[in-house]
């Protein structure tokens, strides 16, 4: 986890703070979260492969990390539903790609599918803020997705 961008605050031209009912214009998916940047970095997590959004089954909306749902939604979070795991529910912020959470899952190397951007590898330890876990997804029975 990095520290809040250098000036403290989203008056950066290139980030912007979002909360409901407002999205970020920047993106193709509703995507709210604070001090965001245009590859979906925020203030709470803004290394170079902290790059992607995800959805949450509470709103349809993408945030870049819980704690930007906590602080843009009026609302508890909600993981992204088992049985929606073949809807889009990610956003590479690097070529602006929406992945389903199972190819999500399912990817091995923490990159996009798509232009192999890097996505942060520590993300794997908190998968279940994210999406509805247990049991299996992938019919290998390995219950890991």
């Amino acid at each position: 986890m990095t520290a809040t961008p250098p000036d403290g605050d989203a008056s950066t031209p290139d980030r912007e703070t979002t909360t409901a009912p407002d999205t970020d214009s920047r993106f193709d998916v509703p995507l709210r979260g604070v001090a965001v940047d245009p590859e979906t970095r925020c203030a709470h997590w803004d290394a170079p492969v902290d790059v992607v959004a995800l959805r949450f089954g509470c709103c349809e909306a993408y945030y870049p990390c819980d704690a930007c749902h906590d602080a843009a939604a009026d609302h508890e979070a909600v993981p992204w539903p088992r049985e929606r795991f073949d809807d889009p529910a990610v956003l590479c912020g690097a070529c602006g790609t929406t992945l389903t959470a199972r190819e999500y899952l399912a990817a091995d190397d923490d990159a996009c599918p798509a232009c192999g951007a890097a996505f942060n590898p520590g993300c794997r330890k908190h998968r279940d803020r994210y999406f509805e876990m247990g049991g299996t997804v992938d019919g290998d029975g390995d219950g890991d997705l």
